[in-house]
């Protein structure tokens, strides 16, 4: 099972994007509870956790992104959302999206995310 991001793509810095991830419809029943969360690993860097949000929308941000990034789901939709502002340099990475519950635990594929200077 694999989830579909999108949206990424370069970007000047200060600028702004967002991405969407969204679920196939072998796993739509777990959506709504599900954690969903957005990762990014950066050439040369460890996988980081960007945001996250709970089944009944609780949300955690890294430091590095609080105040810029909002993650956020629709669960109509089964989409999950990152809005990205103000973005810089250090921001260019490669962002995967996850879906995660006490029985499974789904990834997207990685959508690059590239901020010029």
């Amino acid at each position: 099972v694999q989830l579909q991001a999108s949206g990424g793509g370069l970007v000047q810095a200060g600028g702004s994007l967002r991405l969407s991830c969204k679920a196939p419809r072998t796993i739509l029943s777990v959506f709504s509870p599900a954690t969903k969360a957005w990762y990014r690993q950066a050439p040369g860097n460890q996988r980081e956790l960007v945001a996250r949000i709970s089944g009944d929308g609780v949300t955690a941000y890294a430091d590095s992104v609080k105040g810029r990034f909002t993650i956020s789901r629709d669960n109509t939709r089964k989409t999950i959302y990152l809005q990205m502002s103000s973005l810089n340099v250090e921001d260019t990475a490669i962002y995967t999206c996850n879906l995660s519950g006490p029985r499974f635990d789904y990834w997207g594929r990685g959508t690059q995310v590239t901020v010029s200077s």
